[in-house]
């Protein structure tokens, strides 16, 4: 009797809520404290380049997950591509960003209710989420696609109607106010805050199995969120920053000290007053993207990691299906402890950027497994082909390795940690399986 396996549930319109779904929180924050170092034309300019390398890489992304549809992503195309060491690094660097990028979002979800509700302790708030959501996430996938659409399709009506009423509004002079602080280089240290835009949209390829049609509709999702996360990006950019300047939706109190992590919110309190229905509308569906992205990457990683224990790189009970729910229970538990954990650690702003690193190491070596399998496997099934190869992939590449690049210049800490912690998981994998390996080789001691 086989094995319970992944239900194929999800056709294209809930691929396209997965994909805008796990991103969508990054058009209400986060990307606004790239202002501080950028200004407004240096975001402009840290946004269309961070553009560009998402759109690149998201045409080179889709021939991946077509032509091998598996839950693992880009460590499967890095272990076929590299071989199984290299494979592991790029699963622990996925591990990184999905299991660190819904702490991170946790983490806001508990702030923006404590704001409304000063008696709801954060953390509490944050683990109330986790505990949910994962337990949405176990019921089984065709329910949480549907509760992700529905909500990721509510957050994106929201940021049309912040368009709606904050574009009207725009002041070329509001805008033009500091518009470099840091020069143009500037728009290198703010690099880091535009990929949070769309962040995480590659996690379409971890529901691979779970697509009616892969080879036809995974193509469909990743390019039709992607072409709507491009329209939702520039409206919160040039929305939030031209109605009153950058400090004012970067900034409590517009001007400098405590920076905000609700900029939409600021930006419509210029435009209608903080009193006006429409804000406070505006502000009470705004949580809702938050919700989509959170819940959205929990079943990113879940798919992640469901791989990494199926093919024995973690313990194989993390890579089993629930034979009833036929979802990855051990692995959507395992993903609960890795949030806790971050939590406990309370540093948001340092959670967020460990996530881009790993998402970082995962678009280059993507990229490159990509050139790698045209060349070691031409005769692989490719039902979508990367339009503008080698041209394409190529110019993600080269944007990968200069966003990486600001990384470390502007966080060396945080990347030695980063790199510490990919070091110290593959030298603690690569010794329990030389053990195992020893063991199950060595001749029996018995009569």
């Amino acid at each position: 009797m086989s094995e319970p396996h992944l239900k194929r549930t999800l056709g294209p319109v809930m691929i396209w809520g997965l994909g805008v779904g796990y991103v969508i929180s990054g058009s209400y924050f986060g990307w606004n404290y790239g202002l501080e170092q950028g200004g407004t034309w240096g975001m402009v300019a840290a946004t269309f380049v961070a553009t560009a390398l998402y759109v690149c890489f998201v045409l080179g992304y889709a021939e991946l997950s077509c032509a091998i549809p598996r839950a693992g992503g880009a460590f499967v195309y890095a272990e076929r591509a590299f071989g199984p060491k290299v494979g592991f690094v790029v699963g622990l660097a996925q591990i990184v960003e999905y299991g660190l990028a819904p702490p991170a979002i946790a983490f806001s979800i508990g702030s923006y209710l404590h704001t409304v509700v000063p008696s709801l302790p954060v953390w509490a708030v944050a683990v109330g989420a986790y505990v949910l959501f994962t337990a949405i996430n176990m019921w089984g996938v065709s329910l949480s696609a549907r509760f992700e659409l529905v909500i990721t399709v509510l957050a994106v009506i929201e940021l049309v109607i912040f368009g709606a009423v904050a574009l009207p509004a725009f002041s070329i002079e509001k805008f033009n106010t500091e518009a470099l602080p840091n020069g143009w280089m500037g728009a290198f240290a703010a690099l880091p805050f535009a990929l949070w835009f769309y962040l995480a949209i590659e996690g379409i390829a971890n529901i691979a199995e779970e697509a009616k049609d892969p080879q036809r509709d995974l193509s469909r999702g990743f390019l039709s969120a992607m072409g709507t996360l491009v329209v939702l990006a520039m409206i919160a950019l040039f929305g939030a920053t031209g109605v009153a300047g950058w400090r004012a939706v970067l900034f409590v109190n517009g001007h400098s000290g405590e920076q905000s992590d609700s900029p939409l919110p600021l930006a419509i309190g210029h435009v209608v007053g903080v009193d006006h229905p429409l804000f406070t509308i505006l502000t009470g569906v705004g949580l809702l993207g938050l919700i989509a992205s959170f819940h959205g990457i929990l079943l990113a990683a879940s798919r992640a990691l469901m791989e990494m224990g199926r093919t024995g790189f973690f313990p194989r009970v993390i890579g089993t299906v629930h034979d009833v729910r036929r979802t990855p229970t051990v692995a959507l538990l395992t993903s609960f402890v890795i949030g806790m954990v971050a939590l406990a650690t309370g540093k948001t702003g340092d959670i967020i950027l460990l996530a881009i690193f790993g998402a970082l190491t995962l678009y280059i070596s993507s990229t490159i497994a990509l050139f790698v399998l045209r060349r070691t496997e031409p005769d692989l099934h490719r039902p979508y082909k990367t339009p503008g190869y080698p041209v394409v992939p190529a110019i993600a590449l080269c944007l990968s390795v200069v966003a990486m690049a600001s990384m470390i210049v502007s966080r060396p800490e945080l990347f030695a940690l980063y790199a510490g912690l990919l070091v110290v998981g593959t030298g603690l994998w690569l010794l329990l399986r030389d053990k195992s390996s020893s063991s199950s080789s060595s001749p029996s001691m018995g009569g």
